[in-house]
């Protein structure tokens, strides 16, 4: 059993600690989630509960939920700072940094070295991949019913998912998620209250809470001083760094919602041609891990120096910076306020809202871009039977997928 009750010396709450781990198990799980998870941040949700909710028992389904209801109200890479949080759980601080290279690195050297070799992708080499997407109907199909039996079982929390699910398909997406979170938080706190007061454990983050706010002034800081040391100096290593990093810090949702703000970054300054940019965008779908290591094709890709592997260097690292200091500066503080009994019956509203954003990523984007025809469906239908029924690790089932998605594209 690997997650665990006790009593800290500083205080008189129970807190639910994840049992500690090594930084090098941490990166080989993380390392594995980003060679395989395909299928773009809400599928990585899919994969992530199966790894280190199902497979590996790090945490419960109830603490996954928190953790995506905080990846998913902060701005930036979600499905990243989901990865950074457990990590940092597992492992301590630098937990949180590991699982954030095994997970990135993976696309980030696919990304790159294809910008500098390949130069793009082709229809063709898109359309044998295409099993990949398929495979991610399953996964998140799997995710959805496991979490909704967990945190919307009884007929409040189903109708908070299945209102959350109509809003999200129906609401602009930048609005609709957070929305969603706001307002299903607001009637959990209103109308789901424990009536026996247990309020359940809170979470053990160890990262000291000054550091949490060393964070917060951190991330400020540079959103505010980037664009003034860019004007004042005129590099274009610093334009390259704030381009990035307001990207990544000003886009909520994560994933494709950051494709307009870096297109007009890279694009209407002649860094990159359109053509690359839709190239570049075009790969970033087809290999698995985090969205945003489009970032370091663009950066690997560009006009101007720095370019090259130095470019994609500095663009990966500014693009998810505000992540990384985003989580770092959350965790600390939404680990005690979970335990308040105010804040759990905002959470059981919030993680109902939370099997509802899922379901509605299950029909778009998860299966209006997969399931094109008859046979897609067979395939995430079969997928779906090895996930669930013959438990198959889902490695092994992308690699099926991705095969059949290639027999039958040629």
């Amino acid at each position: 059993m690997t997650i665990r009750e006790h009593e800290p010396a500083t205080t008189t709450e129970d807190t639910l600690a994840v049992e500690r781990g090594s930084l090098l198990e941490v990166f080989g799980v993380a390392t594995r989630l980003g060679l395989t998870s395909f299928g773009g941040p809400i599928a990585h949700l899919g994969y992530f509960r199966d790894e280190y909710v199902v497979k590996r028992r790090w945490l419960d389904d109830k603490s996954y939920a928190d953790l995506v209801a905080l990846s998913q109200f902060l701005p930036g890479a979600a499905s990243s700072k989901l990865g950074m949080s457990i990590g940092i759980l597992r492992a301590g601080p630098l937990g949180g940094l590991v699982a954030w290279l095994g997970f990135t690195l993976p696309s980030a050297i696919a990304l790159t070295v294809a910008a500098l070799v390949l130069g793009g992708v082709g229809d063709d080499t898109i359309n044998l991949l295409h099993g990949l997407k398929v495979v991610a109907v399953a996964v998140v199909a799997l995710a959805v019913w496991g979490m909704a039996r967990n945190l919307a079982p009884d007929k409040p929390r189903a109708t908070i998912a299945v209102l959350s699910a109509a809003a999200v398909l129906l609401l602009p997406v930048q609005l609709g998620q957070l929305t969603v979170i706001v307002v299903a938080g607001l009637v959990g706190w209103r109308l789901l209250r424990s009536p026996d007061g247990d309020t359940g454990p809170g979470l053990s983050v160890p990262i000291p809470r000054w550091f949490g706010l060393a964070c917060w002034v951190a991330l400020l800081a540079l959103l505010a001083g980037l664009p003034l040391a860019r004007s004042a100096f005129g590099s274009q290593t610093l334009a390259l760094f704030d381009s990035m990093y307001r990207s990544g810090a000003l886009v909520f949702g994560g994933g494709h919602v950051v494709l307009p703000l870096l297109q007009a970054e890279t694009v209407s300054p002649g860094w990159v041609s359109q053509d690359q940019f839709l190239a570049g965008y075009g790969l970033a779908q087809a290999v698995p891990g985090p969205l945003f290591t489009f970032g370091a094709y663009l950066g690997a890709a560009m006009g101007p120096a720095p370019n090259g592997v130095l470019g994609a260097g500095i663009a990966l690292i500014a693009i998810f910076l505000p992540s990384m200091l985003l989580t770092y500066g959350a965790l600390p503080f939404w680990g005690v306020l979970r335990s308040r009994p105010a804040a759990q019956a905002a959470l059981r509203g919030i993680n109902a809202g939370v099997v509802g954003i899922l379901l509605a990523a299950l029909y778009n984007p998860v299966w209006t871009s997969a399931i094109l025809r008859p046979v897609d469906f067979v395939i995430a239908l079969c997928a779906f039977a090895l996930l669930a029924v013959w438990r198959c690790p889902p490695w092994v089932v992308v690699l099926l997928a991705g095969l059949a998605g290639a027999v039958v594209a040629a």
